[in-house]
């Protein structure tokens, strides 16, 4: 038992490490990239386009429709067979992004809506076009009625990137694996790892009550 209970106490070092330098870096790039991929997204549903707006709803029902760990495995180990080849890293951000743009676009679309009317009416009054309206008068109120979703995304994506331990990105489960396999000590390893998943989520969900707090007077302004 003591053996145990040195070996996690030596474990807390590396999984952090990961964690630090593999988990949160994944999530952060992965959660950027991807906003930026739903704002495109998002704009394209809106548009009076047929050919954009039923682009971008394929897209969206073939990210929502598919598994994430299938999507990360035709970018890492099905695209070298058309001569693709992406290292591990970048393949997780990539796939993550996607799938993140698929889910985080269907919220920022709905925010959108959700602007009252009378604010494009009253863009247009003073002479705003539709980019000009889009971006100082809409898509400000929509981001924050939009916080509360995308924050359950960026949270949901934390322990997501877990998954990317199948493509060996050296992540904090990575680095759990690492250190089970020669000590067999699985179970201890695998729930340090979920402490330290659940720890970063609490924060980070304590950080989006204090955001949406914040955002509040002025969506209610």
């Amino acid at each position: 038992m003591t053996g145990g209970g040195d070996l996690l106490l030596d474990s807390v070092g590396p999984l952090v490490r990961g964690a630090v330098t593999g988990t949160i870096p994944l999530t952060v790039l992965s959660f950027a990239a991807g906003l930026v991929l739903a704002l495109v997204v998002a704009l394209m549903r809106l548009s009076r386009r047929r050919a954009l707006a039923w682009t971008a709803r394929a897209y969206v029902s073939l990210v929502r429709g598919t598994p994430l760990l299938v999507q990360l495995f035709i970018i890492f180990y099905a695209l070298p067979s058309l001569g693709i080849v992406i290292d591990p890293f970048p393949s997780a951000v990539i796939a993550f992004s996607i799938n993140v743009g698929g889910y985080a676009s269907e919220a920022i679309r709905a925010a959108i809506l959700a602007v009252p009317r009378g604010q494009w009416e009253a863009a247009q009054t003073v002479g705003m076009g539709y980019r000009l309206t889009m971006r100082r008068v809409v898509l400000p109120q929509a981001l924050r009625v939009a916080v509360p979703s995308l924050s359950n995304t960026f949270i949901s994506l934390v322990k997501d990137t877990s998954l990317a331990s199948t493509i060996m990105v050296t992540e904090m489960l990575r680095k759990a694996q690492e250190i089970a396999a020669p000590t067999y000590a699985f179970l201890e390893l695998y729930s340090l790892a979920a402490v330290i998943y659940w720890l970063i989520c609490l924060v980070l969900s304590a950080a989006q009550g204090r955001l949406e707090k914040r955002l509040a007077r002025y969506v209610l302004a």
